[in-house]
C-alpha cells in the first residue's frame, strides 16, 4: 500500500517532479531514489500569507510496490432499445446524467431537448452575441448540456450532502475530462471542453439504444386521474410513458407556466439576484496573490467574498477567472448576464456574479402570479433592464465606484460583453432596497478584499439566473412528486441543484428512485 502525506510546498517544487520527489523524500528521511512514484491525489493553493504555498495530498510508491497508472472506464452499458422507456425532458447535466444511469438500470431513456445539439447551437449563440437575435429555444441557457455546457464548466457543490460527486468526476473523465479534476479542490473543464463530452455521452445514450431528440420542446404532459401517461410536443407529436423525468433548467418559464395551467403543484422559491462585475484579472491577482505579476506557475486567481448587508446575504457567485461575461436571455425583449472561462481561464478580464439573496416577502408586488412570483418579479427586472440600455442585447453598465455614488459613468470601455453596454445609473435596474444594498456591499467589498472597490472595474445588469424562482415540490425519499405519480422533479429547474455535479447527481438519483419504483411493481405482481 502507498503511503499517503499531506505537505505543503512552493509552487516552484510543486510544479517540477524532481523537486518534489527530493522534498518529499527529505520529509519521510529516504534517499529519493528509493521512490518509484508520487502521485499527487490533491491539489489546493494557499494564498493567506505573502509566500504563497501549495496544499498536496500525495501517494508515495516505493521500490517494490505495485503501481498501476490510474485509467477509469465506461460501465459496461447494456443495450436497451427494447426495455421500458421513461422520458427524460432536458438534455442538460440532469438529464444526460439520469440517461445514463436508466440505461445502467436496463431502462431506455428518451430524452427531449427543446434546443440544437452542441455544433447547432453555436449559430444561435453568434446570432445572440453579433445581430441581438434571440432564439427562444437555442440560447446559451438551452440546447444540449443546458446552460453547462458553455459555461464555466465549474464541478463543485458546497453541499457535502448531494451525493457521490467522485463518481461523477471519474464518469466525466472516462468520456474525454482531463483528470486533473480529480485532483484540484476547485475543478472546472472549460467551456471549449464541454462540447466535445457532452456530444460524447449523447452518442453513447444513443448507441445503448436511448434516444434523444433535439428541436422537440415539450408543450403539454399528458395525465390521468394525476398519473402520467406522456407527453405532448410543439410539433403535436404524442411520446407515451409513465414515468417523466422533469429536468428543464431554471430558465424554462414555459414549463412552469405549463404546471401551474395544468393545476400541477409548484411554489415560489427565493434565489439570488445582482449584478455581473468585471476586473482586470491581473488587478484579481495583485488583490489574491499580493504581488505585481503572479508569474507562469500559479493559475489566475479566483475570489470568494460574503458579506451581511442590510440583513441579507450579498456574495460573489460563479466567479470566473480569465473569462467573459455572456449574455444569456432566454426570450427577446430581455437582458441577462452569465460568465464562463475557456479551460486555460486565459482571458484577460475576471468577471463574478455579486448577488444578493432574496426572501418571499420581496415578490409581494406579484402575488397576483401565485407560485410564479418570484419569476415574474425575476422577468420584470430583465426587462427593465433591456428598455435602459436601448432594447437590443447590450445592458446597462456602470463604474463600479460610481455605482457607489450615484453617478452616470461618463464613459464605459470595451469589456468582455460582446453585444456591447450602455452608461445607465444602474439603481434604475433594480428595486431602491436592493440598489442600497449593493451599494454598500461593494464598500463592505472594498475594506476585505484591498483595491477590489475600483472604476477599473465594470458592473453589468443584470445577473438574474442564479438558481430557479420555482420549486417543484416531490417526495424527499422517492423523489416522486408529491400530486402527480410518474413525474419527477430533477436538478436545478426544479429547484433541488446548483451547478453541474449537483445537477447530474440529482439526475441519477432520480434515475435510481425510477428504478426502484418499477422493480417494486414488478415483485408485487
Amino acid at each position: 500500500m502507498p503511503q499517503e502525506l499531506l505537505l505543503q510546498v512552493t509552487p516552484e517544487i510543486a510544479a517540477d517532479q524532481a523537486q518534489l520527489k527530493n522534498h518529499v523524500a527529505k520529509l519521510i528521511k529516504l534517499a529519493a531514489n528509493e521512490i518509484q512514484q508520487l502521485v499527487i491525489l490533491k491539489r489546493s493553493i494557499d494564498a493567506r500569507q505573502k509566500t504563497i504555498k501549495l496544499n498536496l495530498k500525495v501517494a508515495i510508491y516505493l521500490k517494490g510496490e505495485v503501481f498501476k497508472e490510474l485509467k477509469l472506464e465506461l460501465p459496461d452499458y447494456p443495450n436497451v432499445a427494447t426495455a421500458q422507456e421513461v422520458i427524460v425532458v432536458g438534455a442538460g447535466p440532469a438529464g444526460l446524467f439520469a440517461a445514463l444511469q436508466l440505461i445502467e438500470l436496463g431502462l431506455k431513456p428518451i430524452v427531449l431537448e427543446r434546443g440544437k445539439d452542441v455544433r447547432g447551437r453555436r449559430r444561435d449563440l453568434k446570432a445572440i452575441n453579433v445581430d441581438h437575435i434571440v432564439n427562444e429555444d437555442s440560447n446559451y441557457c438551452f440546447g444540449e448540456g443546458g446552460a453547462g455546457t458553455y459555461s464555466d464548466g465549474k464541478l463543485y457543490t458546497r453541499s457535502k450532502k448531494r451525493g457521490d460527486v467522485t463518481r461523477i468526476l471519474e464518469l466525466l473523465v472516462a468520456y474525454g475530462a482531463t483528470p486533473d479534476i480529480l485532483v484540484e479542490a476547485h475543478p472546472h473543464i472549460g467551456t471549449n471542453k464541454l462540447p466535445q463530452i457532452i456530444q460524447d455521452i449523447r452518442e453513447k445514450i444513443i448507441a445503448c439504444g436511448g434516444q434523444v431528440l433535439f428541436e422537440t420542446r415539450v408543450t403539454d404532459i399528458l395525465l390521468k386521474n394525476n398519473e402520467v401517461e406522456g407527453v405532448v410536443t410543439q410539433k403535436g407529436d404524442t411520446i407515451l410513458a409513465n414515468k417523466l423525468i422533469l429536468a428543464t433548467g431554471h430558465s424554462a418559464r414555459d414549463i412552469f407556466e405549463l404546471l401551474d395551467r395544468k393545476k400541477i403543484l409548484i411554489e415560489a422559491k427565493p434565489f439570488a439576484l445582482g449584478v455581473r462585475a468585471e476586473h482586470p484579472q491581473s488587478l484579481i491577482d495583485s488583490i489574491q496573490y499580493s504581488c505585481d505579476y503572479r508569474g507562469a506557475l500559479l493559475p489566475p486567481a479566483p475570489y470568494s467574498i460574503v458579506k451581511q448587508v442590510g440583513g441579507r446575504g450579498m456574495y460573489s457567485f460563479c466567479m470566473c477567472p480569465g473569462g467573459v461575461i455572456a449574455p444569456c436571455a432566454t426570450s427577446p425583449g430581455e437582458v441577462v448576464t452569465n460568465g464562463w472561462s475557456p479551460s486555460k481561464r486565459d482571458q484577460a478580464t475576471a468577471n463574478s456574479g455579486i448577488v444578493i439573496e432574496l426572501k418571499l416577502e420581496d415578490f409581494k408586488p406579484f402575488a397576483k402570479f401565485g407560485a410564479l412570483a418570484g419569476m415574474e418579479f425575476q422577468k420584470s427586472i430583465e426587462q427593465k433592464a433591456w428598455h435602459l440600455a436601448g432594447e437590443s442585447q447590450k445592458v446597462p453598465a456602470q463604474r463600479m465606484i460610481d455605482f457607489t455614488k450615484n453617478i452616470v459613468s461618463s464613459e464605459i470601455p470595451k469589456t468582455s460583453y460582446v453585444p456591447g453596454t450602455t452608461s445607465v445609473e444602474m439603481g434604475q435596474v433594480f428595486p431602491g432596497f436592493l440598489t442600497q444594498i449593493l451599494r454598500e456591499g461593494f464598500t463592505e467589498f472594498g475594506k476585505s478584499m484591498r483595491g477590489y472597490l475600483t472604476n477599473e472595474a465594470i458592473l453589468h445588469a443584470p445577473e438574474s439566473r442564479t438558481s430557479s424562482p420555482v420549486r417543484i415540490p416531490r417526495d424527499p425519499i422517492t423523489y416522486e412528486h408529491l400530486q402527480i405519480k410518474g413525474l419527477y422533479p430533477c436538478g436545478e429547474g426544479a429547484g433541488y441543484a446548483g451547478g453541474i455535479i449537483s445537477a447530474a447527481i440529482d439526475g441519477e438519483k432520480c434515475a435510481l428512485m425510477i428504478g426502484e419504483s418499477l422493480h417494486k411493481k414488478t415483485s408485487n405482481q
